[in-house]
């Protein structure tokens, strides 16, 4: 196999593996049991993720996993799509490995709570507070014998196209669920296979657009990461005239 080949496999097993991250909108997070030597403990939770890729969470510091991360900030996230498959062994899941710490950006609140809206009877509470996980690397597992670990280069999207894109989200929230209704429930009926109408945009990233209508979640990728606004406009453009 040649170089280039190589290069190839692993080019895509990241853009597979940040698609599935993406997807995700609940994860099975290890940490070092505080209370009882550290021993490994996990726990379900929901995460988002911002443009960047980093997960984004939101804890109590009641919580068994925030006092951990109080005393050992080191941790790892399970996001799948295989435990509901007749092999397991088989579906695609990401390790996502990193150190979490606490975010006062109003922005990871903002996206957390637009994938997560039932999260804000409590995320006004007192002792509820967004963490954010410092991506360091992954093991993505694409199905069987297809295992890659990735650095977080490799896996996250470009840095400048992802604070380009996360600048302007607000904007453009605002323009398509106010001025492109039809064609947001164009992306979710149409092209994502979604019954329903009144879909709004809930986020973008420089890989595609959270969807949502009351419980119900959608996922819309592009078919290639944008840049900025203006790549972002042209794919949701092109997006709204594919016919399926």
């Amino acid at each position: 196999m040649s170089e280039n080949a190589v290069t190839t496999s692993r080019a895509d097993a990241a853009l597979a593996c940040r698609r599935l991250i993406r997807r995700g909108r609940a994860a099975t997070l290890a940490t070092a049991l505080a209370s009882d030597g550290g021993r490994p403990y996990a726990s379900l939770i929901s995460v988002a993720f911002d443009c960047d890729l980093s997960p984004l969470m939101l804890f109590s510091d009641l919580s068994d996993h925030t006092r951990n991360l109080a005393k050992d900030d080191r941790a790892s996230l399970l996001i799948e799509e295989a435990s509901n498959l007749k092999n397991p062994q088989t579906g695609p899941r990401a390790s996502v490995v990193g150190r979490i710490a606490n975010t006062a950006d109003e922005r990871h609140k903002r996206r957390f709570l637009a994938r997560h809206p039932e999260a804000a009877r409590y995320a006004g509470f007192a002792d509820f507070r967004v963490f954010r996980l410092g991506l360091e690397r992954v093991h993505f597992v694409g199905g069987f014998a297809r295992a890659y670990w990735l650095t977080a280069d490799e896996v996250a999207p470009d840095p400048a196209a992802a604070r380009a894109v996360a600048e302007a989200e607000d904007a453009i929230l605002a323009h398509m669920n106010g001025d492109h209704a039809a064609a947001v429930d164009h992306y979710a009926n149409v092209l994502l296979g979604r019954a329903g109408s009144g879909w709004r945009m809930t986020g973008i990233d420089p890989d595609g657009a959270d969807l949502r209508l009351g419980g119900r979640f959608a996922r819309l990728e592009f078919a290639k990461p944008v840049a900025d606004r203006g790549e972002a406009r042209q794919e949701l453009v092109r997006l709204a005239r594919d016919k399926g």
